[in-house]
């Protein structure tokens, strides 16, 4: 496991190597964001981003998605995976953000996680972004990364790597951490072929030496 001052220093590498990581996901207000984050659930943002302009121009307001059938509503997100699913959860959202919200996002992240299809990720993710209030949300990302730096320990759910990264890093610092922490993960250190030998954080990265050391045995073999 890292110590505090290999933290820091994970940190201040991936800042150098992405100072501008961001929210890719397009939206122009908290509701635009809420359902462009519950639509990403087990689908890229590239292609949320593909589907949203669209949606968005056509359904500006929670009572929006409530004036057309469900089938209508499915066959504008059909490209987007558990579109049904998605679908149904979004005028359940709509309904319950219009009855009990006053037609506005609730800033909580408990009052968020009430409404349907919103998970404590989507919460984490809207007020951090939506509103500025510190929080960490992790993903997929965010997940593998911190396991395979040593951040946090590879049989933590993703409650307890939530929950370690809040204790490890400093709380003016969990926006900004969590969004270059999804950078770092989605276009460096990757499911598939992460590039440790170009990686900054090789020296100290549990992982990326044992994929090194791996990769020096399968060619001395060859030889």
């Amino acid at each position: 496991m890292l110590n505090k001052a290999q933290i820091q220093f994970c940190l201040e590498q991936i800042e150098d190597m992405f100072p501008d990581a961001h929210c890719e996901l397009h939206h122009s207000n908290p509701f635009e964001l809420t359902i462009a984050v519950l639509l990403s659930a087990q689908c890229t943002d590239a292609l949320v981003n593909k589907v949203t302009p669209k949606l968005f121009e056509k359904y500006k307001t929670p009572q929006d998605y409530l004036n057309v059938t469900i089938e209508e509503l499915q066959d504008d997100i059909r490209s987007i995976g558990l579109y049904r699913n998605k679908a149904k959860n979004i005028q359940k959202l709509s309904e319950l953000v219009i009855n009990e919200y006053g037609g506005e996002i609730p800033k909580d992240r408990d009052e968020l996680t009430k409404l349907p299809g919103v998970g404590r990720k989507t919460a984490n993710v809207v007020v951090s972004v939506a509103y500025d209030v510190p929080a960490i949300a992790v993903d997929t990302h965010v997940e593998r990364v911190s396991k395979r730096l040593g951040i946090c320990k590879w049989k933590d759910s993703v409650l307890q790597v939530e929950e370690t990264l809040m204790k490890k890093i400093p709380k003016s610092l969990w926006g900004a951490t969590h969004h270059r922490l999804i950078f770092f993960g989605r276009y460096h250190c990757k499911a598939q072929n992460p590039n440790c030998p170009e990686c900054p954080l090789l020296s100290i990265c549990r992982e990326g030496k044992k994929r090194m050391n791996q990769k020096e045995k399968k060619l001395t073999q060859k030889r």
